[in-house]
């Protein structure tokens, strides 16, 4: 789950900022990790979530018992289908190759303009950084055009994402 302490504390203020928000919560349906806090923080604040997450996934991550409002669907595909379908935005949290599959994904699908939902990549402990580098280098290395720098953001901290959230989706505080 990553060793800095800073990653679970930023998972349980964004948790709380989404209920705070009246945000729903769309995630992966897990009870471990950074997502773990985030959706227990939600549900300890009777906040609104929907976890969703294939069949092989539930023993492995430990389907999270707690969220009542939760999808089993047969395989990674029709998961990653149903979190782009359900969200409004996407957050995304310090983690690994999940995470960066997931995180490269939605943005190659704004790309595809198969969306047009804002992308908030949190650079918590500067976590971002080497992601963000990784696709200048590509756009400096002509494999993508510049344009892709602008299908996400980063933002620093929990308060500037939820900002950004509400700024982008019209939402007043």
């Amino acid at each position: 789950m990553g060793n800095n302490p800073a990653y679970i504390q930023a998972a349980k203020d964004l948790g709380k900022g989404l209920v705070q928000n009246k945000l729903r919560l769309v995630y992966g349906g897990g009870n471990v990790g950074l997502m773990g806090a985030l959706s227990n923080t939600v549900l300890d604040n009777n906040g609104a979530i929907r976890g969703i997450i294939p069949e092989f996934l539930q023993q492995r991550e430990a389907l999270h018992t707690r969220v009542h409002d939760m999808l089993v669907t047969n395989d990674m595909h029709r998961r990653k289908s149903h979190l782009y379908a359900e969200g409004d935005a996407f957050v995304v949290l310090p983690g690994g190759l999940g995470t960066f599959d997931e995180t490269v994904e939605i943005i190659t699908w704004r790309q595809l303009q198969l969306h047009n939902k804002p992308i908030f990549i949190l650079n918590i402990a500067q976590w971002a950084e080497a992601f963000d580098k990784t696709l200048h280098t590509a756009v400096q290395q002509g494999f993508a055009e510049e344009s892709i720098l602008k299908l996400y953001e980063i933002t620093p901290d929990v308060s500037t994402t939820l900002k950004r959230i509400r700024e982008t989706l019209g939402i007043t505080p």
